[in-house]
């Protein structure tokens, strides 16, 4: 099966304590297809100005990723410049330049609208409505978004929870969309209002996901070093439902184990500064990586426990 990804695909300036990277090619669709295309076919859609390298999405071409449908504007292309702190998990975004892509009006070819799969990246709630009008009863329909939305763009955001089957987002923003401080109360309320499934991302920490009547935890791979968190949320979405894509399938299992491969591959993109920890990646790497983490969580319960009650 193939994925439709609609994000933004910009130039980032990143700092963090173990180095520095200028105007490397980033960006929601960048990062998730560069995941999502080590499992499955994806087509992009987004906009760029004529100052962007498209040369260096190249190696996304050799994959088999479609970027016929990136709008050239004339113009500066979306850039942001950020500083990490010391321990990754916060940072300053120092400068945000829109440029062409303040105007952005996605437009979706008509071979791309009968896409089975869809992933809207954490763009304007009003974006995602327009992308979903543009196609034709799509099997899934996965979306991302972020505190920014959430603050400016709330009732638009609400009303897309009902048109969407998976909602990504991280622990602070489902506490602050919900207005809940218990994440499985702020699950089954985002559940209320439309996603049959609910994928809360924690970080280092891992991920949770939220589903009618069970939960699944995956922690987040052990690293020794970490160089560059930028994108990790967006590389997990591309594992996920790249691997939901792979196996044409949202059984119990399956779903489970795509968010592993979600976390396996948001793992490997934490691991160098902008798409370069995903850039040589294969499918061998990925399940090997897989392979280890379930050597790490996977436990035998003890049925002799009951002596001892």
């Amino acid at each position: 099966m193939s994925i439709l990804a609609v994000g933004s695909v910009a130039l980032d300036s990143v700092e963090t304590p173990f180095g520095h990277a200028e105007r490397v090619i980033g960006g929601s669709a960048v990062f998730f297809s560069a995941s999502a295309s080590l499992l499955s076919d994806v087509s992009v859609v987004g906009v760029v100005g004529d100052d962007y390298p498209l040369d260096q999405l190249a190696f996304l071409k050799k994959r088999g990723v479609d970027l016929s449908a990136i709008q050239i504007e004339s113009g500066e292309s979306f850039s942001w410049v950020a500083k990490y702190h010391s321990d990754l998990s916060s940072r300053d975004t120092l400068e945000t330049r829109l440029g062409v892509f303040g105007g952005f009006n996605p437009r979706i070819p008509k071979e791309l609208q009968q896409s089975e799969y869809v992933f809207l990246g954490n763009i304007d709630p009003t974006l995602q409505h327009q992308v979903l009008d543009q196609v034709d009863s799509p099997t899934l329909v996965a979306c991302d978004t972020m505190n920014y939305w959430i603050e400016g763009k709330r009732e638009s955001l609400v009303d897309l929870l009902a048109r969407v089957d998976i909602f990504m987002l991280n622990d602070e923003e489902a506490r602050q969309l919900s207005e809940k401080t218990n994440l499985l109360q702020a699950s089954r309320w985002i559940q209320e209002r439309g996603p049959r499934v609910v994928v809360i991302k924690k970080g280092e920490h891992g991920a949770a996901l939220f589903a009618d009547d069970w939960v699944f935890f995956v922690p987040g791979f052990p690293l020794e070093q970490v160089f560059d968190p930028t994108g990790a949320g967006d590389a997990f979405a591309g594992g996920l439902l790249g691997y939901i894509s792979k196996k044409n399938s949202t059984s119990v299992a399956d779903l489970r184990r795509a968010v592993v491969y979600g976390s396996v591959l948001g793992s490997f993109a934490v691991q160098k500064f902008s798409i370069d920890g995903l850039r040589d990646l294969t499918e061998s790497d990925i399940f090997r990586r897989v392979k280890q983490l379930n050597a790490m969580t996977t436990f035998e319960i003890d049925e002799g426990v009951e002596d001892f009650a």
